[in-house]
């Protein structure tokens, strides 16, 4: 009896899930064209995805991007530093172009920052300046109305992202964020949540966000395609993540006010 009722309740999650899905499909693309700014009649939407190193693409940003290549968005890549930790730039930077490849964002769409004051590493602290600065240049040379990026928490804590979040949280404040651009941060979630995998996604879908991307089983292969592209970052730990983490599954999201102006950073 006891076995037949965790086959109801799993058969009645999968069902769930389905229609979590079904629903989100639907949505998705009014809600971004709802969005401010966003929503102007016949406007096309270019995304700027802004990361700290090759593989945070597909660890922390994959659903969002896959969902988003779905609805013709177009898709650009920023990342601010080569991934050279350990020595390793150049093969990441390989890795980086086969993972957005996988993710369905072309070469030409992605920019990779080697800059000696930009090191991986977390105990660097990264200036909010120089890498305000970077992004700003990168706007004023695309027209990009739509920029995704990481929160305060940076989801694993990495300094390298937080400076990141600083930084687009600088220029919303200041006048060098073209007014037709709309900014979001990827939520950090508790430890428990992140690692729950899918069993998660009620939670998401119910939670409000501004922005909530969520990949089914076929999303979900193709992102840990891209991730199995990170040929130097699959260490054990790796795999326990692709398999357990939330973000493989879903990525929600909080608009980034613009204001109030801030003259002073570092």
């Amino acid at each position: 009896m006891f076995l037949w009722l965790l086959v109801i309740l799993a058969v009645a999650y999968v069902v769930c899930l389905k229609c979590i899905n079904y629903r989100h499909w639907r949505s998705l693309k009014h809600e971004i064209s709802a969005l401010p700014i966003l929503g102007r009649q016949g406007m096309d939407i270019e995304c700027l995805v802004v990361t700290a190193h090759p593989d945070d693409e597909c660890m922390f940003f994959g659903p969002t991007i896959i969902r988003l290549v779905e609805f013709n968005v177009v898709v650009h890549l920023l990342c601010l530093s080569e991934g050279n930790y350990y020595n390793e730039g150049v093969q990441r930077k390989q890795e980086l172009l086969n993972s957005c490849a996988k993710l369905g964002i072309p070469s030409s769409r992605i920019t990779i920052i080697d800059h000696k004051k930009l090191p991986d590493d977390p105990k660097a602290e990264w200036k909010v300046s120089l890498v305000t600065s970077i992004i700003a240049k990168h706007l004023r040379a695309h027209a990009f109305n739509m920029v995704l990026t990481f929160d305060e928490r940076g989801v694993s804590g990495h300094s390298n992202h937080i400076a990141i979040y600083k930084a687009v949280r600088h220029l919303a404040s200041t006048d060098q964020l073209p007014k037709d651009c709309c900014l979001f941060s990827l939520v950090t979630v508790s430890l428990l949540r992140k690692y729950v995998s899918f069993l998660e996604l009620p939670l998401s879908w119910l939670l409000p966000s501004s922005l909530c991307c969520i990949i089914g089983l076929k999303g979900y292969r193709q992102c840990k395609a891209a991730m199995l592209c990170h040929h130097t970052q699959l260490v054990w730990f790796r795999y326990l993540y692709i398999t357990f983490s939330r973000y493989m599954f879903v990525n929600t999201f909080q608009m980034i006010p613009r204001g109030p102006k801030v003259h002073k950073i570092y």
